[in-house]
């Protein structure tokens, strides 16, 4: 499974039961965390998601609604007797910030706080599975996006076929690459007679907090679902730009120019109570568009 749940959708001032940003993506089994605003670790018990599988978390900027949450869960990890590393990825003074707070309170990790300094645009995490890329977005201080890819090979097994040729499973991952299966006695069973295509590998990308900005379309070209701030309504566009935020329409327009198979709308601003004029600016220009609502877990599929 490859999903997004929405632990927070706000701008930097919690309310209406709204929280500052900061998102679960979950691929097959791996977890991994994007933004840590204020109250996090308090939303990942109430949609129960489990924190010991989170091995990599992402923070876009140092604006505090999107990492002040960081501290508390890197110590409750700690105090819950975490032992495997754990990897932070963020722009860079964050690891000061935390070995700080963890001096002046003498605690001490019993797990390894591995930080990866985001410095560059560049491949920041290569697995076997997904990997995991950041590019910079145009926000009032250093500010990245971050955009999961998951890696798929050419070829699905089609079980039934490869027992009846009488396939050793142990070879299964050859003919996913591609490899034609030959027997002891020399026949060769061909790849397409026991395999199908798998399906095009899916990706997220998720955009931070910035300016409107096309390049951002074309770094994020034919993701299957987009993640754009929009923290105002069309009418205060001038106010957007002047804080370096974006429109809901800009935000369409982005995943428009991108050919996103679908957008999410989040980072709310507290002004609205309300957001359903979100979804009516939004679909008019992208009709593939949904609100980033706490709670919900959004499938990246075509």
């Amino acid at each position: 499974m490859f999903a997004v749940t929405i632990l927070g959708n706000n701008s930097a001032l919690p309310a209406y039961d709204r929280h500052p940003t900061a998102q679960i993506v979950t691929l097959n089994d791996q977890v991994l965390l994007i933004d840590c605003g204020e109250g996090t670790q308090m939303q990942l018990s109430r949609y129960k998601v489990k924190r010991g599988k989170l091995n990599h978390i992402f923070i876009s900027h140092l604006h505090g609604d999107h990492y002040f949450g960081l501290i508390g869960l890197v110590t409750s990890m700690g105090l819950l007797g975490r032992e495997q590393p754990l990897h932070l990825y963020a722009p860079p003074g964050l690891d000061e910030i935390i070995q700080l707070q963890l001096k002046v309170a003498a605690t001490s990790l019993p797990f390894e706080l591995v930080y990866h300094a985001l410095t560059k645009e560049e491949l920041i995490l290569d697995g076997p599975k997904f990997s995991v890329e950041c590019f910079s977005t145009k926000h009032r201080i250093p500010c990245w996006g971050f955009i999961v890819r998951e890696k798929k090979l050419p070829r699905k097994v089609d079980k039934d076929k490869a027992i009846e040729f009488m396939i050793p499973a142990s070879f299964y991952n050859s003919l996913k690459e591609g490899t034609d299966y030959i027997t002891k006695d020399g026949t060769v069973i061909l790849n397409d007679q026991v395999t199908i295509p798998n399906s095009a590998p899916k990706s997220y990308a998720f955009c931070a907090d910035t300016i409107y900005d096309e390049r951002i379309a074309a770094i994020a070209k034919d993701v299957t679902l987009l993640y754009h701030e929009a923290t105002y309504l069309k009418d205060l566009e001038e106010r957007a730009a002047a804080r370096f935020h974006s429109t809901t329409i800009q935000a369409a327009m982005i995943a428009k120019k991108a050919n996103a198979n679908q957008l999410l709308l989040g980072h709310f601003s507290s002004k609205y109570e309300f957001l359903d004029d979100y979804l009516t600016e939004a679909t008019a220009v992208f009709p593939n568009t949904q609100l980033a609502i706490e709670g919900v877990t959004f499938l990246v599929k075509r």
